[in-house]
Parts: structure tokens; C-alpha cells; sequence
């Protein structure tokens, strides 16, 4: 059906080859490769960074806030423009989700004076987003948590490997939330990973991913334990096998994906910086480096989105949006949400095109040509 799909994933026989090893070891749940997993995440984010897997970077989202003390009558502020799973997990807890607009229609990501518009002394934690793979500025964010006393979370799901002033995205905050969802940068189709340079918050997410226990499966099996005890109440959050074996893999090929991603995204700013009715988000940030995980641009206001997305879809081209405004939802329409003006107007014009690493750059010039046709 499609010429040119959204997302397709970087996948070749070392995959596959990676998913029979794990059968053929008839050990399935967490283990030996889940560890190495951790280890070489950990290794790709710098020194003394802890790293956790788990089975997804909700599931990380979660944890972060459970371990963090967040509960009802606390108030957690979150990017205004982001997926539902950062206010879901927020309410999940109990507490009150709180919007931080974007910074600008050229810079989507929230920012300290975004988030200092929001804070009160309600305010226990905040949940950052670098949306698209594009880091937000993170000196000032972070020297605004330490001096209110606010817990600091990173949503990495856009951007491993991401970096602002060379420091990687999920090292900055008390907790990292990293998402190998099928179409993210590192993909295994379900799955996440949390970081902390807190050996006590790792120790904490530890026991939150497997039911307090104080030892695994893996453990009783080798028979470095005979059994377990229960330090606290616990979830499961596991992972298994099979995805961090996919995971060690794509990990593998991060970097070199990630660079692909560059030369594609500028292909297509060279071929649409210039169309009428057409914006490019990110342009002018300085200190990053961006993993690219998404292309978006803004649609004029006179461009109906509906109408364009069609178009494209009658040429064989699929697109997207991120994301529609929280308040378009019928789970939150009455929950008394802020007014987050930019990021409203942005989720009513955004338009997301293809972009992958194993995408042509005659693919790109494809597209370009359908929407400047368009």
C-alpha cells in the first residue's frame, strides 16, 4: 500500500540469529542478556551511570515517580506537547498533572521558563520530553530543579544517544526513561530501559521491576541464591530475553542508524526549507546534538491537515502527528488542564513524515516532491 512508510525498522539476519540463540538456550526470562543489555546501555551513557531493563519506558515513567515518593496531592510537571503515557502515569500515582508549554513554534521543547511559569508548592517533580530527539537546554532546567527542591525526570524516548554539551540525554535528571518501542531509534517492539547516577534510586527501580525481590530467577538458578526475601512491594516490569538480545543488537547499530538519521533529516530540510506554508521545527538550537527520531514540520494555518494527510496517503506516502493536545482527549477534556497556547496550536498544525535508517535519500526527495506538489 505504501510507496514510503512512516517507520521501518533496522532489522537483518542478526536479529533473527539473536531471537534463536535465546530459544535455542530454552532461557526466556530475564537473564545473562539482559544484564549485558544493562551493562553496554550503561557503558554507551557514560561513567557511573546505572541502567535497569524493563518492558517498557511507561513502565520506567512509573517507577521513577513511585520511587521518587510522588502521591496524591503532589503536582508533577510535564511537556504540554508528548505522548499520553507522561500525564497517564502521573494520575496513576495520583497526583496532578501540570503542563509546561513548548518554548516556541521553532523550539517545541519545554524550558526553564516554561516550567518555572508552572511551579508551586505543590510541585514535586518534573518530567522533561526532548521531543523529535532534539535535547531540551539543560542548564538552565537542571539548576532550576536543584534550587526548588524539585525531582528532575528525563523522558529519553526520542533520543538515545542524544547529547547537549556532550553530556548523553538520561544523565542529567534523577532518573532516565529510555523506549524501545517498534518505531523508536533503538527498536526490539516492546521494551525501556531507566538510568539514575544514584546507586540507591537504581536499587529502587530494581525492586520495583521485580516485585521487591532481593534476588531473580537467574540468581536461584545458577545458584548464587536459594531464595529470596521481599524488601518492599514490587511490580513486574521485566523484560525478557528475547527483546534484550534484539536490544544488544540494535544497540549494536545505534550510532551509525543515528548518523543516517542526520543525513536524511538534512536532505529533507534542503529540499523544504524554503516551500511556502511549510516550517521547520529545531533549526537554530545550539549545545545538542540530535539523534533525530522524528521529522516534523508545522503546516501553515490555512492548510487543512486532514485534507494534506489524504493526499499523501493517495501518493503512497504515510504520515503522522505528534501529538494531538492532551485536551482533544476524552480521559482528560475535564480534569481541569492548563492553557498551553504553543503547544496547543502546534498539535492542531504538526505533520510528521517518514523517516527511518534504512530510508533512500530518493525516498526523501519522494516525499518532498508529493508535499511541495501538495
Amino acid at each position: 500500500m505504501w510507496k514510503v512508510e512512516l517507520f521501518a525498522p533496522n532489522y537483518d539476519h542478526r536479529e533473527g540469529e539473536a531471537v534463536a540463540e535465546v530459544i535455542e538456550s530454552r532461557w526466556l526470562t530475564m537473564g545473562e542478556r539482559t544484564r549485558a543489555f544493562e551493562s553496554r546501555f550503561s557503558e554507551m551513557l557514560g561513567e557511573e551511570v546505572y541502567c535497569t531493563a524493563l518492558s517498557s519506558a511507561t513502565g520506567a515513567l512509573h517507577i521513577s515517580l513511585l520511587s521518587l515518593g510522588v502521591r496524591q496531592g503532589d503536582e508533577v510537571i510535564i511537556p504540554a506537547l508528548t505522548f499520553v503515557a507522561d500525564i497517564n502515569v502521573v494520575r496513576m500515582v495520583g497526583a496532578t498533572p501540570v503542563l509546561a508549554d513548548c518554548t516556541s513554534l521553532d523550539d517545541w521543547n519545554m524550558s526553564a521558563e516554561t516550567i518555572a511559569k508552572q511551579i508551586t508548592d505543590k510541585t514535586k517533580a518534573v518530567i522533561i520530553v526532548h521531543f523529535a530527539g532534539y535535547p531540551c537546554q539543560m542548564d538552565e532546567i537542571v539548576e532550576l530543579c536543584k534550587e526548588r527542591n524539585i525531582a528532575l525526570i528525563e523522558d529519553v524516548a526520542h533520543a538515545p544517544e542524544a547529547t547537549y554539551k556532550g553530556q548523553k540525554c538520561g544523565t542529567f535528571g534523577d532518573y532516565g526513561c529510555f523506549s524501545f518501542f517498534t518505531n523508536k531509534n533503538l527498536s526490539v517492539g516492546e521494551g525501556g530501559m531507566i538510568s539514575s547516577k544514584s546507586q540507591e534510586l537504581n536499587q529502587q527501580a530494581q525492586y520495583y521491576r521485580s516485585h521487591g525481590m532481593t534476588s531473580l530467577t537467574l540468581d536461584r538458578h545458577k545458584g548464587r541464591a536459594i531464595t529470596y526475601d521481599v524488601a518492599q512491594s514490587g511490580l513486574n516490569y521485566r523484560i525478557d530475553e528475547i527483546r534484550s538480545a534484539l536490544g544488544l543488537v540494535q544497540l549494536d547499530k545505534l550510532h551509525e542508524a543515528n548518523k543516517k538519521r542526520k543525513a536524511l533529516v538534512e536532505r529533507y530540510i534542503e529540499n523544504l526549507k524554503d516551500v511556502e506554508g511549510i516550517t521547520i521545527p529545531f533549526l537554530e538550537l545550539k549545545d545538542i546534538e540530535s539523534v533525530y527520531h522524528i521529522f516534523p514540520i508545522l503546516l501553515d494555518k490555512k492548510i487543512d491537515r486532514v485534507a494534506f494527510i489524504g493526499k499523501l496517503k493517495e501518493e503512497g506516502i504515510q504520515s503522522s502527528i505528534h501529538y494531538p493536545a492532551f485536551k482533544d482527549f476524552t480521559a482528560f477534556k475535564d480534569i481541569g488542564l492548563n492553557d498551553a497556547p504553543i503547544a496547543e496550536e502546534i498539535a492542531q498544525r504538526e505533520l510528521t513524515l517518514p523517516l527511518y535508517p534504512t530510508m533512500s535519500f530518493d525516498e526523501v526527495d519522494l516525499v518532498c516532491r508529493v508535499v511541495v506538489e501538495k
